[in-house]
């Protein structure tokens, strides 16, 4: 029987304070600024998962659901939420808390895949994943629809 990890061992969380050099002209966060955040934060989540080297295979969807300002304090998580051969489904949940008022809202979800790698860069095998929490249970559930939703768009002709 394969090994397989539980979900929480991948799970990582990153806070970062929104300044001035970080927003645009309306004094919200750059996307930009988000995207970079959720790239890094899935590459620690899938390399404690993996346990090695992992590349960013693709950002597969990013919902920005409502803006983070100045002052404001991002808070991301991440798990490993589905897996295949070498390749891992990270999940990124990010919210914005303004600390002044205790106000916290759901900014951004995403969905980013990435591949556990060898030193001569090339795909390795990794453990599967099991859930344990509600949330992780959907999550994984949730998964192979997202995969055949996946290979259905790489299908399609450019």
């Amino acid at each position: 029987m394969m090994k397989t990890n539980p979900m929480r061992q991948s799970r990582t969380i990153q806070t970062h304070l929104i300044l001035p050099p970080d927003t645009n002209h309306h004094q919200t966060i750059f996307g930009g600024k988000v995207l970079a955040y959720i790239d890094e934060i899935a590459a620690i989540s899938s390399m404690k998962h993996a346990q090695g080297e992992v590349v960013t295979a693709s950002i597969d969807s990013v919902d920005f659901l409502s803006s983070a300002k100045v002052g404001d304090v991002l808070e991301l998580e991440a798990v490993v939420s589905s897996t295949g051969r070498s390749s891992m489904e990270v999940y990124v949940r990010v919210t914005s808390t303004n600390l002044i008022t205790g106000e916290v809202k759901l900014t951004t979800e995403s969905y980013v895949t990435m591949v556990a790698i060898d030193k001569n860069s090339k795909p390795v095998p990794i453990p599967g994943i099991h859930p344990e929490t509600d949330e992780e249970k959907r999550l994984f559930e949730t998964g192979p629809a997202r995969r055949a939703h996946r290979k259905q768009r790489l299908e399609m002709k450019h």
